[in-house]
């Protein structure tokens, strides 16, 4: 360490800190007027209008993520930028929408001028800020409120603790409102179509599991021998056992089971593999999403695992090695 590693850290942890605090001001701080927005909001998707959020500076940044988080969860959003909206943009803005503007101060001039235009709109318009005594907190028709007992930085300019309590004030608004909504999981994928979250949201195991040749069944009567040539040939490290006259899954004799087993008798081969595989092996059904299956791997640490249908039989196989090129590992 260098003689000023100690310092750097303690005022490392010094900032993290005072940005907890802001957040647990906030969260402690919570009262009717967010339910009021939350309601709000409500009102304004029902109605099939949107969320217009806007800020300058670093709060721009913030309301950004913001509408791209409402986005996210289906309630049409978009940032206005204060600027731009004095020559022409205001042209997004329509009667029923819900506006948000985000200042710390609530004194910030752009915010104050845009919150006097936007009256003449017919909006609903939401003071986000930190102090409920400023202008745009009393002009606005809703407030949401976040608290700010200091910022981090030392020179008391930066904001910090400020666009800490704000980011997570409004991530609580969008999550409050989703689960209100009853969005699902499902919703959440057909938006996000792209990308690893797309993959782990959408990738379902009749996608990735193996079929047809590459689905080693057989009878759990036929011998250990007929068996190995029939994973031998499906290319598989596992087989799946049934039950011959209904076709259920009994067992699974994997590539494992036979090394511990191949040397216990002389006519080991020939035994029925009935005898040595591994009964109620671990299952998934071909609707799950493949992550599911994932976690089943993690948990019990496998490297095959069998899918069934709804009465029990084997319609597919998913090989850990499989995962990787669904980019699930």
């Amino acid at each position: 360490m260098t003689p000023d590693t100690p310092s750097a850290l303690l005022r490392g942890r010094e900032c993290i800190r005072i940005e907890v605090e802001a957040l647990q001001a906030t969260a402690e701080s919570l009262d009717a007027s967010f339910v009021a927005v939350v309601q709000a909001v409500e009102a304004a998707v029902q109605a099939g209008r949107k969320l217009i959020f806007s800020g300058v500076g670093k709060s721009a940044h913030i309301v950004q993520k913001l509408a791209g988080t409402f986005n996210s969860t289906g309630v049409t959003s978009c940032f206005l930028d204060a600027t731009h909206a004095l020559h022409g943009d205001l042209g997004l803005c329509a009667p029923g929408d819900l506006a948000v503007l985000l200042s710390n101060s609530g004194h910030t001039d752009e915010m104050l001028r845009l919150l006097a235009i936007l009256k003449r709109f017919d909006l609903t318009i939401v003071a986000f800020t930190s102090n409920p005594d400023s202008e745009l907190a009393k002009e606005a028709d809703l407030r949401l409120l976040y608290r700010l007992p200091r910022e981090a930085c030392p020179l008391r300019l930066a904001p910090t603790a400020s666009t800490t309590a704000a980011l997570a004030l409004g991530d609580a608004l969008a999550m409050v409102v989703l689960e209100r909504r009853g969005f699902t999981r499902d919703d959440f994928a057909r938006l996000h179509p792209a990308g690893n979250l797309g993959t782990q949201l959408l990738v379902k195991v009749q996608d990735i599991m193996r079929t047809g040749d590459r689905l080693p069944v057989m009878p759990d009567r036929r011998t250990i021998q007929d068996a190995i040539l029939g994973m031998t040939k499906a290319k598989a490290g596992c087989i799946a056992l049934v039950d011959e006259a209904s076709g259920k899954l009994t067992g699974i004799l994997t590539d494992g089971d036979f090394r511990r087993h191949v040397l216990s008798r002389p006519d080991f081969l020939s035994q029925p593999v009935g005898r040595f595989m591994t009964r109620t092996p671990k299952t998934v059904s071909a609707d799950a999403l493949a992550v599911e299956a994932l976690r089943v791997f993690d948990r019990y640490k496998i490297d095959d695992l069998i899918v069934i249908d709804g009465a029990g039989r084997p319609v597919g196989l998913v090989d850990v090695q499989d995962l990787p090129k669904m980019k699930l590992l």
